[in-house]
C-alpha cells in the first residue's frame, strides 16, 4: 500500500468514525452537560487510536460494527482523560487541540462532569442491546477499562504527579509512560483485533506491536514538546519543561530521545512482521505516521 491509499483509507475511517461518534454523544444530556461533552471530544484530535482499533479489526478480518463501536468508546476515554489532566488541579492548561480547555470554556465542574459522563458513556457504547456478541463485549470492556484504570492510565498520570520536580532514571520514566499513554494505544490494537478471529500468534505479535508504538508516541511527544511552539502544536508547548516534569528528552537527551523513537518504530514493524498476518499496512504506516509527525 502507497501513501495515497494510505491516506484514503484514513480519511474514509474518519468521516465513518466521526459521523458515528456524533450519533453517539448526547447533544441533550441535562444543564448543558451535553454541550460540554461534545465540544470536548468532537471536531479534533488525531484520532490515532479509533485508528488503531479500525487497522487492527481489518487486519484480522474482523466485524467492523464492534470495531466502531470500539473506536468510539477508546477516544471517549482518551478525551475525558484530557478534559481531566488539563484541569487547574492536574496539569493546569488553558489549551486543548487549539482551543481552549473545557474548564475554561465551561468552568471546573462542568468539566469534571463531563469527563465522568464520556467514562461512562464509553462503557455504554461497547454493550448495545444488539450488534455485538455478549462475550465480545465482555472483553471490549476488559480491554479498556484494564487500559484506563490504576494499572494503565490513571495509575500512570498518578505516577506523573508524584513525580514532578523528582529525577528519574529511564526504567521508571518508561513505566510511567507505558501506563500513562501506552497502555491505552496498545488497547487500542487489542480492541479491533478482538473483533476478528485472531490467532494466538497474532494477538501475540499485534500486542508487541501496540507496546512499542504506545511507548513511541510519548518519546515523540516528549520531542515535539521543546521542537514545536504551541500554534503548531494545538497546546502548551514546553510546558513539562516549565513544570520540572521528567520527560525522555530530560532524561536521554533529545538526540538519544529521537534515536529511541526511531528504534521503536523497528521494534513495532518486527512484532507485525512476525503476527502472520497477511496484510499489516495500515498499521505500519501507522506506526509511521507515529514517528514522522509535527504535531
Amino acid at each position: 500500500m502507497n501513501a495515497q491509499d494510505f491516506e484514503r483509507w484514513a480519511q474514509a475511517s474518519l468521516s465513518a468514525f466521526e459521523a458515528s461518534l456524533d450519533d453517539l454523544v448526547p447533544a441533550g444530556a441535562p444543564a448543558g452537560l451535553g454541550e460540554a461533552m461534545r465540544y470536548a471530544v468532537l471536531g479534533g484530535g488525531k484520532r490515532l487510536r479509533p485508528l488503531l482499533v479500525l487497522a487492527s479489526c481489518a487486519a484480522v478480518g474482523g466485524d467492523g460494527f464492534a470495531a466502531m463501536r470500539a473506536a468510539c468508546a477508546v477516544e471517549l476515554i482518551h478525551a475525558y482523560s484530557l478534559v481531566h489532566d488539563d484541569m487547574p488541579c492536574m496539569d493546569d492548561d488553558v489549551l486543548r487541540r487549539g482551543k481552549p480547555t473545557t474548564h475554561v470554556a465551561f468552568g471546573e465542574a462542568q468539566a469534571m462532569l463531563a469527563g465522568d459522563a464520556m467514562q461512562a458513556l464509553a462503557f455504554e457504547v461497547l454493550t448495545p442491546d444488539e450488534g455485538i456478541a455478549p462475550a465480545l463485549q465482555a472483553r471490549l470492556c476488559s480491554l479498556l477499562a484494564r487500559s484506563a484504570g490504576h494499572d494503565g492510565m490513571a495509575g500512570g498520570q498518578a505516577i506523573d504527579l508524584a513525580s514532578i520536580g523528582k529525577p528519574l532514571d529511564e526504567c521508571t520514566l518508561r513505566d510511567m509512560h507505558r501506563r500513562k499513554t501506552g497502555v491505552l494505544l496498545q488497547a487500542s490494537v487489542m480492541m479491533g483485533a478482538a473483533c476478528g478471529p485472531a490467532s494466538a500468534q497474532a494477538t501475540k505479535s499485534l500486542s508487541g506491536y501496540g507496546a512499542a508504538l504506545g511507548l513511541a508516541f510519548q518519546v515523540v511527544d516528549d520531542i515535539l514538546d521543546v521542537t514545536q511552539d504551541s500554534t503548531v502544536l494545538g497546546k502548551t508547548a514546553g510546558k513539562d519543561q516549565d513544570a520540572n516534569k521528567p520527560t525522555y528528552v530530560s532524561v536521554l537527551g533529545l538526540e538519544a530521545a529521537r534515536a529511541l523513537a526511531q528504534a521503536l518504530r523497528a521494534e513495532a514493524k518486527a512484532a507485525l512482521a512476525a503476527s502472520g498476518l497477511a496484510d499489516v499496512s495500515h498499521l505500519s504506516l501507522l506506526a509511521d505516521s507515529v514517528v514522522e509527525r509535527d504535531s
